[in-house]
């Protein structure tokens, strides 16, 4: 058995499913299917279908691509049995059924975005940032009945810096979790495989910390919070789907979308949510023991801007407060 050879059924749907699968064609290894998402309305009117990125770069390429509505179809276990797969391999895609996961002879494993038992869930690299992490990572494990809790067969660390917002870990995970699925698919071809427990990986008195899905009411911004905490929380959702608050100006309420900040000074007895600014340069906010600088925000309704550009037309009085 040899990577030309091996039968490999790649299932994944967004950007960050992509890189791993570049890395297999390009690198030579025998990918004879696709499984994906089907393809989403799109336009004022959705009347034009818009395909998943790991769709468009399986066609461009020649790619078998498969698209349930539900991975339980009959007629979709139809055509993945055909395909003979050897081994699937999952990346940022939907939770599979055990007759899906089930049916290679290898078995399949999953990139997950995320140093494992650590962070198992939809949102594994903003729950990092937003807890204030200094590393997370990439692990690949075989899947079974628990979600996220299979067998770990290898992982590798990736470090956080201060400055470093969801985005930006986003595209060293992709890099670094593609090199990853082709050492991974390797190891199982020469059978230079030892995977662990991840019970055991778990240290004595360790709290595991979950990666749930993200919902807009979790974006919201809690002033009441130290500044550093509202400090990752903002950048841990930059630039997507980008934390948020309310403006309330002399009783006139709106959204506003914060995509970059920085921490200020610490201060005692602030008011959270109470605002300071000099009308051209900057604003900042107080949280409960400092003051966040608010540097790329975004009005409902109005484009993105630097503040600068924002305090230009924007009407805030003494009377402003964020909450």
């Amino acid at each position: 058995m040899n990577k030309e050879t091996l039968r490999i059924v790649y299932m994944g749907t967004p950007d960050f499913a992509v890189e791993s699968l570049k890395a297999l064609v390009e690198g030579g290894y025998n990918v004879v299917g696709v499984v994906t998402m089907p393809d989403k309305p799109k336009g004022r009117h959705g009347n034009t279908l818009q395909p998943s990125p790991v769709k468009i770069y399986a066609v461009e390429h020649g790619i078998k691509v498969l698209q349930p509505e539900k991975l339980k179809d009959e007629r979709f276990l139809e055509d993945l049995y055909e395909l003979q797969a050897d081994l699937q391999i999952v990346v940022a895609f939907r939770m599979l059924p055990e007759v899906v996961w089930d049916m290679p002879r290898l078995g399949t494993f999953n990139l997950h975005a995320s140093l494992l038992p650590q962070y198992r869930g939809a949102a594994p690299i903003n729950w990092a940032v937003i807890n204030g992490e200094k590393e997370t990572g990439v692990t690949t494990f075989f899947l079974n009945h628990d979600i996220d809790a299979g067998e770990v067969i290898k992982q590798v660390k990736v470090p956080i810096a201060d400055d470093e917002n969801v985005g930006d870990i986003h595209d060293k995970l992709m890099m670094v979790g593609a090199k990853l699925v082709t050492d991974t698919v390797d190891r199982i071809i020469s059978g230079n495989l030892h995977t662990i427990d991840q019970d055991i990986m778990v240290g004595e008195g360790v709290a595991l910390k979950p990666a749930p899905k993200i919902f807009r009411d979790t974006c919201r911004i809690n002033w009441n919070q130290p500044m550093k905490k509202v400090y990752d929380f903002i950048r841990g959702l930059s630039p997507y789907p980008a934390a948020w608050t309310v403006v309330d100006n002399d009783g006139k309420l709106t959204d506003l979308k914060i995509y970059e900040a920085s921490m200020g000074e610490e201060a005692k007895e602030l008011k959270p949510g109470k605002i300071e600014t000099d009308g051209k340069t900057f604003l900042k906010v107080a949280s409960a023991n400092g003051f966040i600088y608010l540097n790329t925000l975004q009005l409902a309704g109005k484009n993105r801007m630097n503040i600068a550009d924002f305090l230009k037309g924007a009407k805030i009085s003494s009377n402003t407060t964020l909450f």
